[in-house]
């Protein structure tokens, strides 16, 4: 496992600053064999967040966090043209569209999480890159993708949104939708458990990397790239930046 610190950045792909060393008592033969899940920290970096995420074409990046972090938000600035978004959020507000005003949400939610589930099969299945809201609550969402990568050969990452508790509401309230107390408890223990186990170095079974996002980090996000041949890239710093340390 390979941990990025705050100022830790991305030269070539494989190639890392202030990376801490990978786990001893690894057979070499098994790390040449597989790739090292690597977590890369990108929260309070004083500006000197990256602007673009770069992934290898055909692979899945899966993004998380509590409800009202800025999930969608974020998917629907930077996911570029020709890339799978899949978004249940999308889903409903399409099928909103097509039903009574007065109608509850709850009465068709199943429908909408059905038709949210086929589109992403058909984005799996057509071979290309996607990109995946997720609520971090369903761990067999992550299971299916990464069975799917490893069947396909590509590979699976996390981005995670880490946002206190009270922006995430404030965040709902701004959208116009909330959850309850009940269900926002729940995401809190799942979302805080996947963050905790990214800080510790720990991945979702299936996951090569994570990456680490407070909300200015996911501000200065401008895209989420899979250019042809590429490996996770960072590709950083705003004009008038300090050099990176080496």
């Amino acid at each position: 496992m390979t941990l990025q610190r705050p100022g830790a950045y991305v030269t070539t792909a494989g190639t890392t600053h202030g990376a801490v060393p990978a786990p001893q008592g690894v057979p070499a033969g098994e790390t040449a064999r597989r790739p090292v899940p690597t977590v890369r920290d990108l929260r309070e970096r004083s500006g000197r967040s990256p602007r673009t995420l770069a992934f290898a074409a055909g692979d899945v990046v899966v993004v998380s966090g509590l409800p009202g972090s800025g999930k969608s938000t974020l998917i629907r600035r930077t996911a570029r043209t020709g890339t799978h978004r899949i978004d249940s959020q999308d889903v409903r507000e399409r099928w909103q569209a097509r039903m009574p005003r007065l109608l509850p949400y709850a009465l068709y939610r199943p429908l909408v999480r059905a038709a949210h589930y086929a589109g992403l099969r058909r984005a799996l299945r057509s071979g290309e890159s996607v990109v995946v809201h997720d609520c971090g609550t369903l761990a067999w969402v992550r299971r299916w993708l990464a069975r799917d990568v490893r069947r396909r050969g590509v590979a699976l990452h996390l981005v995670l949104l880490d946002v206190a508790p009270q922006v995430a509401r404030a965040g709902q309230e701004e959208r116009g939708r909330g959850v309850s107390g009940y269900a926002f408890a729940r995401h809190r223990r799942a979302v805080g458990r996947l963050v905790r186990d990214a800080e510790g170095g720990r991945l979702p079974a299936g996951c090569v990397s994570a990456v680490l996002l407070d909300r200015d980090a996911a501000g200065a996000l401008t895209g989420i790239d899979f250019p042809a041949g590429a490996e996770l890239r960072l590709r950083e710093q705003p004009r008038g930046a300090p050099p990176a340390p080496r």
